[in-house]
């Protein structure tokens, strides 16, 4: 697949020779995909967008849809003291499509950005289509095209072919982790005897449903799912875990009260029958517009299928729970960013070749689409033979390529965004609140961000 152009050749519909443009090809149509080739169309550029469903799915996806969710239909926190609020801020400043569909699609989830999962990927796989920019073609691509501007946003599950192709071109082995996702109940099969709604530390009726654990309860959660018998690794591959992603029972075996202290952490709410505070809680957030599906929060897992129904069920009010969606676990690819990128996420072997999504050493939905957005408007630049703006280093997206340029490459690892990666705010008083310093961050990163927006443009052609 991809031959390699010859001068005076038709490559993607265009016409290879010196000083014509060249087309972009794109391959992987997942958050940072869609996002890169919708940029681009957007700034007048032939894209050519590869995605391998439905000709195959990945071990974690079901639907032929873009965009598809995981992990979880959660896009975290929409508050601008926590950075991924702020970025997302930021995305639609700079007229993301992915923000665009999400809040579009937007379900209750207290301050956090939920979606309907299967209409934000409808939203986003009709927007894509339509454009007349793109070119969508259907099959799994082996090979990186060796000549040309290319965006490979294909992700932590990188279909085989490809992902040796990356490795024969950077010359040196992958790093992985582990990524589990967490089960899903219908709402129905949810005793809302037990159950109680609220959101932490928020007054009235909240968005979550909550399971109340006492001391008792608890420790006897804890003795079953430290009992039970999970999918075994293959022997040649080490147990690593990205830590914002861990496995509900590799955080139990950390110690007895870890996970009180984790997922199941009952601060900031009241059990409305006791009128006190539970030993812990499981939160089940909703996942579809309608209500019908909730998934139990922090508790991905690589528990056996029947294991899972039994922990589970044990759990106060999921005695009689209906799963829509079992945990499982896979395997993460991502590359060597600090070693083998440049600024501009272009793969220093391979001038051209752009890196984006988690495969280019971010961690989350909209860290991964941030990316996409960043190397759409980079690869367009690439095409039209244009300097690329640069994001400002104070911005969270700014922040995100310096962390993946300035990272030690020994041990590296994709990263959430967070204020940790923001350059200080300069003249503060040393023991100035930690809410109030990221406060000032954002507000000097959306005055920064002025800027890109001008240089980068909108995407509105």
């Amino acid at each position: 697949m991809f031959p390699p152009p010859k001068q005076n050749e038709l490559f993607g519909g265009v016409m290879v020779q010196q000083g014509v443009q060249v087309p972009l090809i794109v391959i992987g149509a997942g958050l940072a995909g869609s996002e890169a080739a919708w940029q681009a169309a957007q700034r007048g550029i032939q894209v050519r967008l590869y995605e391998m469903k439905p000709e195959r799915f990945s071990p974690a996806h079901q639907v032929p849809e873009f965009a598809e969710l995981v992990c979880s239909n959660s896009l975290r926190s929409n508050q601008l003291n926590n950075a991924v609020g702020l970025l997302k801020e930021e995305m639609r400043r700079l007229g993301s499509l992915i923000l665009r569909v999400a809040d579009e699609t937007a379900v209750p989830a207290g301050r956090a950005l939920a979606v309907d999962r299967l209409g934000f990927s409808k939203g986003v796989t009709d927007a894509v289509e339509a454009h007349p920019n793109i070119e969508v073609v259907r099959e799994v691509v082996e090979n990186i095209p060796r000549e040309g501007n290319v965006i490979l946003a294909t992700g932590p599950l990188t279909a085989p072919e490809l992902a040796r192709d990356l490795q024969r071109m950077l010359g040196d082995e992958y790093l992985y982790f582990y990524d589990a996702i967490s089960p899903i109940v219908y709402a129905d099969s949810i005793d809302h005897d037990v159950a109680f709604r609220a959101s932490r530390y928020e007054e009235g009726e909240g968005d979550y449903l909550n399971l109340p654990l006492d001391r008792e309860q608890y420790e006897g959660f804890v003795d079953t799912l430290l009992g039970s018998e999970t999918v075994p690794l293959h022997k040649f591959e080490a147990q690593l875990y990205f830590e914002g992603c861990l496995p509900v029972e590799e955080i139990a075996r950390r110690g007895r009260e870890t996970l009180a202290f984790g997922p199941m952490k009952p601060v900031g709410l009241t059990d409305p029958r006791t009128g006190q505070r539970p030993h812990a809680v499981v939160q089940l957030r909703q996942e579809d517009k309608r209500g019908v599906l909730y998934n139990l929060v922090g508790f991905q897992t690589k528990l056996r299928v029947g294991e899972q129904k039994r922990v589970f069920r044990g759990l106060p009010g999921l005695a009689d729970a209906v799963f829509a969606r079992f945990g499982s676990v896979h395997r993460n690819t991502y590359v060597n960013a600090p070693k083998r990128l440049s600024e501009t996420l272009e793969v220093r072997a391979r001038p051209g070749l752009y890196i984006a999504g988690q495969m280019a050493g971010v961690e989350g939905y909209v860290e991964s689409a941030a990316l996409g957005f960043i190397a759409g408007v980079n690869a367009s630049c690439g095409v039209r033979g244009e300097t690329p703006p640069k994001a400002p280093e104070d911005t969270a997206h700014g922040a995100l390529v310096r962390y993946l340029m300035t990272a030690n490459p020994k041990g590296f690892q994709p990263m959430n965004v967070n204020y940790g990666l923001f350059p200080p705010i300069s003249g503060l008083p040393r023991r100035t609140p930690k809410r109030e310093k990221n406060k000032r961050i954002a507000e000097r990163a959306l005055v920064s961000l002025e800027s890109y927006v001008r240089e980068a443009g909108s995407g509105a052609e």
